[in-house]
């Protein structure tokens, strides 16, 4: 064996057992890692609660209407109060007119009877004049007594135009309340509508 052998197989086993013992003596550094903690199980958030909503106020009741000033009625315009019947008489110079159905007007042939009428008030002052307005039994009451109102006063209306003071007037209406006749035909109709006139001395 050569002389330089020897020294390295000596030193081989000495350089192994110091490797041998570094390596047991190096601190072991690997770090344990503890495992992660687990999540915690996120549960989902309620969803919020919705808001109340405030119920909306009832609309206020819309005002009243303002209500029309309730208008007396216009009273009857007559020349006079009308007196007691029995104080008037028939005038035998004064002559009665007719008119159509449902009419108040004063027909042309009816004119030339106020005509005349008129002419006589106007020589004779003194007498007061009574005009009555009737009507045929068609209608109601009520109605028929408006309508002879009218009557009357056209007939009035129609001497004060001829110049009759209209103080020395009074109309009254009886309706359908006194016919002269009684039958049911157009001539007895006829004769029921009328304008009758009656005086008083002052």
């Amino acid at each position: 064996m050569h002389s330089w052998i020897r020294p390295i197989a000596v030193l081989l086993p000495m350089l192994a057992l110091v490797l041998t013992g570094a390596c047991a003596k190096r601190p072991d550094l690997r770090v344990a890692t503890a495992p992660a903690p687990a999540s915690p199980r996120m549960e989902p958030a309620p969803p919020p609660a919705p808001t109340p909503v405030a119920a909306a106020p009832a609309p206020a009741p819309p005002a009243p209407a303002p209500q029309p000033v309730a208008q007396p009625p216009a009273p009857v315009v007559t020349a006079r109060p009308a007196p007691p019947p029995k104080d008037f008489e028939p005038n035998p110079a004064l002559h009665e007119i007719h008119f159509d159905f449902d009419k108040s007007d004063i027909r042309p042939g009816d004119a030339k009877i106020l005509e005349e009428n008129a002419q006589w008030l106007r020589q004779n002052t003194s007498p007061l004049v009574l005009i009555e307005g009737h009507c045929d039994d068609r209608g109601t009451n009520e109605y028929n007594l408006a309508l002879g109102d009218r009557r009357a006063k056209a007939t009035m209306n129609f001497l004060v135009s001829r110049g009759v003071a209209s103080n020395r007037i009074t109309v009254i209406s009886y309706g359908e309340e006194r016919p002269v006749c009684r039958e049911q035909t157009e001539e007895c109709w006829a004769k029921n509508r009328r304008a009758m006139f009656l005086t008083k001395e002052q």
